[in-house]
């Protein structure tokens, strides 16, 4: 029995069998083999295999995540089946007596480098697929498992060095009970992925893959930050217990599922949720969310080798609305780059990607991709409440660019005849300070704020929020930061505008009394949040918050802070 300490990134306990989501060791010797037959056979029985399992993946992915997502293993059985790669790995093993690792891997290595050397982007392509299938057959041939998580058939935490969104979308939510990562914080993409998938994680734990092995039982207690490997009898009835109270503490804060969200004092704020996919929206009607506050439009770009389509976004635009039944719907349009890639733009290399080439930089530049979400978002504008945000915004000309196309093809859709509703509102995220400090002026252009902490936060204190060595510098309640959030609010509020937040502090049980009396508007979480920050906010008098949000903008410290935040409310 022994314990981590990590970052509690998504409520609850998790019971289960380790499976490490861990590349392994694909390290060999070359060796001179006596009989080159048994050896081909050998390695026909490890392409064998690695067919079949290719065959039970794309079978899988066609059910649950459609027939695009299942073509790229099409693709990969055809190279396995390929004589042109075949043949050559059996005529190395037969002419120079060599073992079939050695055969696969100097072959494989040949084709990809020539096909990498290409300026054709689909041959580019193959030189992937040809990298991808040939370490699944040395992996057989060296007795190695990969794991590959959208197999898995019990219940199981994913044990990680880290979790991409690629690898979140790929989780089967039927068996994943929890997962736990050596790196990460919060507001890393696979806590936000935890806390939408409604399962409990702990991340940051630096050395978790180290630690465990595959089918040791693992306790992730997402409310303490802790992991426990192989508990004692006694130490498993204990979690048990605990885990059994959070579900009865569950079941009470799910009474406020249909109440609205008032203060003591009578003051109403929106409880919104964050996604990701049109699945998410089953959470956000279950949690009792009265909006979706930022649907986060990458995901539809993600996870694939090519741009999504117009009509493919329209779907999931349209369902989404849909969904909310007329209620607000917030989308930001695509937010790529920082830690969210898509190999298949081929975009440069950056020395600093969250400063770099991103979001509505990206757009702006590369307007057919933009153009093509926004028609896609104006055709589905009438099937329910639609607000359109434009991330990473720094300057007032780049949102009056971003405005100008959107209304460039509102009218070319109007030309065509398509309806779009006249009462889409447009607003920015604020997450760059510089866009903070002159809220006031965007505040007479734009029809909303919603405040991105996540970014906010590291940008002002200039800490990467993924560096483990500054993490104590993502700080949100640092008065620096109140004071910012607070000139935003204040700014809108002076135009008639409201203001939302949709980062990871909407959610925070520390920072939403302070939110409250800063006067913010709408608060934007993840969906497993909400009816927590409904029961704490309707215990909390407006007023009174006012006044401890007055005195903590006067203080000098994070610790400061909390610790007036500790003594004036009963969290």
């Amino acid at each position: 029995m022994s314990f981590l300490s990590g970052i509690a990134a998504s409520n609850g306990i998790a019971i289960a069998k380790a499976y490490r989501l861990v590349e392994p060791d694909f390290s060999f010797e070359k060796k001179t083999i006596d009989s080159p037959d048994q050896e081909v056979a050998r390695f026909q029985t490890a392409l064998n295999t690695a067919k079949t399992e290719l065959e039970q993946i794309r079978d899988r992915a066609g059910k649950e995540l459609g027939a695009d997502k299942a073509a790229i293993f099409d693709a990969h059985l055809l190279v396995l089946s390929d004589p042109e790669l075949i043949a050559p790995i059996e005529d190395k093993i037969k002419t120079e007596s060599v073992n079939a690792e050695h055969a696969l891997k100097e072959t494989a290595d040949m084709f990809i480098s020539m096909f990498e050397s290409m300026d054709n982007e689909y041959m580019k392509e193959r030189a992937a697929d040809i990298r991808d299938v040939t370490k699944r057959v040395l992996a057989h041939l060296l007795g190695v498992q990969i794991p590959n998580p959208s197999m898995v058939t019990e219940e199981v935490i994913i044990v990680a060095e880290d979790l991409t969104p690629s690898d979140t979308a790929q989780l089967n939510r039927n068996f994943v009970k929890g997962f736990t990562t050596d790196i990460g914080g919060r507001t890393s993409h696979s806590a936000i992925m935890a806390r939408s998938m409604e399962i409990p994680a702990v991340v940051g734990t630096k050395s978790v893959t180290e630690e465990i092995s595959n089918g040791d039982l693992v306790v992730v207690d997402g409310l303490k930050g802790e992991v426990h490997i192989n508990p004692t009898p006694e130490m498993l009835e204990e979690f048990k217990r605990v885990q059994a109270d959070y579900e009865k503490q569950k079941a009470e804060w799910a009474k406020l599922v249909n109440e609205k969200t008032i203060t003591a004092d009578n003051h109403h704020v929106e409880l919104a949720a964050n996604i990701g996919t049109p699945k998410d929206l089953k959470g956000v009607v279950e949690n009792g969310g009265e909006a979706v506050g930022l649907y986060r439009t990458e995901f539809l770009y993600m996870d694939r080798d090519q741009l999504p389509t117009e009509e493919e976004q329209f779907t999931a635009y349209k369902a989404v609305l849909e969904g909310m039944e007329g209620k607000p719907v917030v989308v930001r349009t695509l937010d790529i780059g920082g830690d969210k890639e898509l190999p298949y733009l081929n975009l440069p290399k950056e020395m600093n990607p969250f400063l770099g080439f991103r979001a509505i930089r990206l757009c702006l530049q590369e307007q057919d991709i933009f153009r093509t979400q926004l028609r896609a978002l104006l055709r589905a504008s009438v099937y329910g409440n639609l607000k359109i945000m434009f991330p990473m915004i720094a300057t007032l000309v780049e949102f009056r660019e971003a405005k100008a196309i959107l209304e460039e093809e509102r009218q070319k859709l109007s030309n065509e005849g398509v309806q779009v509703s006249e009462n889409i509102e447009l607003g920015i995220m604020v997450e760059i300070p510089s866009t903070a400090v002159i809220a006031h002026q965007f505040a007479k252009e734009v029809d909303f704020f919603s405040i991105g902490t996540n970014d906010l936060i590291q940008y002002t204190m200039a800490a990467d929020r993924m560096n483990q060595q500054v993490s104590y510098l993502y700080q949100p309640y640092n008065p620096s930061i109140l004071r910012l959030v607070k000139m935003v609010i204040d700014a809108a509020h002076k135009e008639g505008k409201w203001a939302g937040m949709c980062g990871e502090m909407a959610g925070d049980e520390t920072a939403i009394p302070i939110l409250l009396g800063l006067g913010l508007d709408e608060f934007s979480m993840s969906a497993t949040s909400i009816l927590k920050a409904r029961s704490l906010i309707r215990n909390l008098s407006k007023s009174d918050m006012e006044a401890l949000a007055s005195k903590v903008l006067e203080m000098g410290t994070t610790e400061e802070v909390i610790e007036a935040v500790n003594a004036a409310v009963t969290l």
